[in-house]
């Protein structure tokens, strides 16, 4: 009798591991899984916006330049999609189309610069006189109230008369901080600073020094 003693104190042990171990309980839930941080993708890739500039320039071959120049311009049509739209130009820079920007047609835009006085149009001029080609200007977001983003544009031609482009926007355009006179800055070009304008006082005197300091 003593083995079978033996084996009921084993199997009460076992079945006391195991209900301390919790393993006849159903499964508790398990911890919240971190999310990894989004990681920002542009809304548009270079490739969409590439195949996006050849849809219109075969569009306007198909259709012939004056009802492609009216499709381009208009804000309501077919090639204004979210962010992008086509803008159209001839080789002197002059706007023949634009969805958002109407008072620009007919204008030349050679001599533009853009916010930060970057001459964009000939950047275009340059990219077309190879083909096709990127350019990063700053112009106006028309999704968010015409403030000013940076801008990656793509350019390809119709024929030897004219072009098209559009863009995709990357955001606020950061300012340019123009460089500034330089003014004595650590404390020992100020010490120096301010002995020579004592020096210079003591040397030429008051009313001429006075003079002197107060010469922009």
């Amino acid at each position: 009798m003593k083995p079978a003693g033996v084996s009921v104190i084993t199997v009460i042990i076992l079945a006391l591991l195991i209900l301390s171990s919790g393993c006849t309980g159903p499964a508790s839930p398990a911890g919240p899984v971190p999310l990894e941080k989004p990681v920002f993708v542009n809304a548009t890739t270079n490739e969409t916006l590439v195949a996006f500039v050849h849809e219109a320039v075969a569009y306007a071959k198909i259709h012939g330049k004056d009802a492609a120049l009216a499709e381009f311009s208009n804000p309501e049509g077919s090639f204004v999609r979210g962010e992008l739209y086509i803008f159209a130009y001839d080789f002197a820079s002059t706007t023949l189309a634009h969805p958002f920007s109407p008072e620009k047609i007919g204008i030349n835009r050679m001599n533009e610069p853009d916010a930060f006085g970057n001459l964009y149009a000939q950047g275009f001029i340059d990219a077309i006189n190879k083909g096709d080609g990127f350019v990063w200007f700053y112009y106006k977001n028309p999704a968010h109230n015409d403030s000013i983003e940076k801008k990656l544009g793509y350019v390809a031609k119709v024929d030897d008369d004219w072009w098209l482009g559009s863009g995709v926007y990357y955001g606020p355009a950061e300012p340019v901080i123009p460089p500034i006179q330089k003014s004595p800055s650590t404390t020992q070009e100020i010490k120096d600073f301010v002995d020579s304008a004592v020096a210079y006082a003591q040397e030429n005197g008051k009313d001429a020094a006075l003079a002197m300091f107060n010469d922009p």
